[in-house]
């Protein structure tokens, strides 16, 4: 036992209080049962693999119970969680393979066929499958619990620096690096997310987040296993099934995406389903447009817009529910134990109103990228974070994320931020979705291209969404073209790929 290890005390303490739900699996846990399998796993880690302490464990799999029983197995057993994107390809897999070098693998059946690949490129010890998959040397998953002691193996004698999980970073720019997530980035986002949404072991959250992501892996599934609540799993999105496991399991508190609001905002039906018990919801991953936030609360539900990295264990921002629609737009106010300020590119610290970098720092901060000393010292150069993003604070000291500072262009020498652009044309009736991107011209070095998808059953035409921004935008802030699309590619966070989007415009 040791004190990072929430899961063992709160089976101290409440054995039978119900920890974990798989909505796929129909699987349920309490936290004595949640705590045997995590310390059969750590036993089998340790004396059955040979797994030592820093060692890492890479997991490729679909949303579920076991993904967070494999977390805290990690956590027992001193090893290190590498979460591995399963919408990857197979080189991009074997690229964060080979960079973080897990002794051992634990694949969902699901993704059989990708290891089957893998294995022919990379060098992986040991592999264990959840289901079936597994070829004549291989472990199940099952079989590996039942060859694990529920009393688990002895502590490892982390401390707070220690890393728990490398989480690989979406790669906007270039090759993904591995953010290192440590056991007091665990720990300051459970207390700092905790105490902003009033947590506490009666609230019951639901995730549909992808777990190798930091938002399904620390939101709020970390906060609610510190506080000793409830978490819901569920394995992936389906409009209407989410709102129905609300009501089924009464679920208090949810973190969701913009791209989830919107699809549930047209596909789902809210009247069907007694959504009384969420007293938060929240939204992160990117900008929630205001449109978004005033359609929700004229249906009566208050979204709290938010802000979180990965290598910020994530969160660092989030608005008060009272300031929430008032504030639309804004990320809100810091969490409690993160501190931030906006710089510009010289490094002094600027006022209110003024767009610079934001930058972080406090215990939820990341202790660098996994291999990458240069990349990390230059995150960390001073003693912040330096985010990569635009961002200002208001008179009332209320954050405002501008934009990814890489994705601003420049036209006409002014500076403009596309998630500026894109809220406006979010009010139009006719957008589903929107991206706009920087394009080459002659004239004014760069204008706007919005990349849109019209909502189903509805027509828009070029000209009339660039009418549309007349008299809402300054001039130059104005897409001077707009292309239709089927979809917009995303990351698994759900964020737009701007850098894709790009390429296919370019190309």
């Amino acid at each position: 036992m040791h004190h990072f290890d929430w899961i063992q005390r709160h089976a101290e303490r409440t054995p039978d209080k119900l920890a974990l739900v798989d909505a796929h699996s129909g699987q349920q846990f309490t936290y004595a049962q949640f705590n045997e399998r995590a310390n059969r796993l750590a036993h089998f880690f340790v004396h059955q693999l040979g797994l030592q302490t820093g060692d890492r464990v890479s997991i490729l799999a679909h949303n579920s119970a076991d993904y967070y029983v494999v977390l805290f197995a990690c956590a027992k057993s001193g090893t290190i969680l590498n979460t591995l994107n399963w919408r990857l390809t197979v080189p991009e897999l074997e690229y964060i393979i080979n960079d973080c070098q897990p002794k051992a693998i634990i694949v969902d059946e699901a993704f059989a066929e990708t290891a089957v690949s893998l294995r022919q490129t990379v060098t992986i010890e040991h592999w264990l499958f959840l289901g079936d998959g597994a070829a004549a040397n291989d472990w199940t998953y099952e079989a590996a619990l039942a060859a694990g002691d529920p009393a688990g193996v002895p502590d490892p004698h982390l401390r707070y620096e220690d890393t728990w999980a490398i989480l690989y970073t979406s790669g906007t720019t270039g090759r993904p690096k591995g953010a290192q997530v440590t056991y007091g980035n665990f720990f300051y986002n459970a207390v700092g997310m905790g105490q902003a949404i009033d947590l506490s072991s009666q609230d019951v959250n639901l995730n549909v987040l992808p777990c190798f992501h930091a938002g399904g892996l620390g939101l709020y599934a970390g906060p609610v296993f510190h506080s000793g609540g409830t978490l819901v799993v569920m394995r992936q999105f389906e409009p209407d099934r989410l709102l129905q496991l609300i009501e089924q399991w009464q679920v208090s508190v949810i973190l969701l995406v913009p791209a989830i609001y919107l699809m549930l905002a047209q596909t789902a039906d809210f009247t069907k389903y007694d959504l009384s018990s969420v007293r938060s919801w929240a939204s992160g991953g990117s900008s929630l447009p205001p449109s978004v936030v005033h359609d929700y609360a004229s249906r009566g539900i208050i979204i709290q817009q938010g802000f979180g990295m990965t290598e910020t264990g994530p969160t660092v921002f989030i608005l008060p529910k009272a300031d929430a629609v008032r504030k639309a737009g804004s990320v809100g106010k810091p969490v409690l134990h993160t501190e931030v300020c906006i710089m510009d590119r010289k490094g002094n610290v600027l006022g209110p109103n003024e767009v610079g970098e934001l930058c972080i720092r406090g215990g939820n901060v990341t202790s660098g990228y996994w291999n990458r000393p240069e990349a990390t010292a230059e995150a960390l150069r001073g003693g912040w974070l330096h985010s990569g993003d635009a961002a200002m604070y208001d008179e009332e000291g209320f954050y405002t994320i501008v934009d990814r500072w890489k994705d601003m262009f420049i036209s006409g020498g002014e500076n403009v931020y596309p998630a500026e652009v894109e809220n406006v044309l979010y009010q139009h009736p006719s957008v589903a979705e929107t991206a706009v991107i920087g394009i080459p011209d002659p004239k004014w070095q760069e204008v706007g291209l919005a990349l849109v998808v019209v909502k189903e059953g509805a027509s828009l035409t070029e000209q009339e969404l660039i009418a549309f921004c007349q008299g809402k935008l300054a001039r130059f802030k104005i897409p001077k073209q707009v292309r239709f699309m089927k979809e917009l590619p995303r990351t698994a966070a759900g964020k737009v790929l701007k850098r894709e989007l790009r390429e296919m415009v370019t190309n």
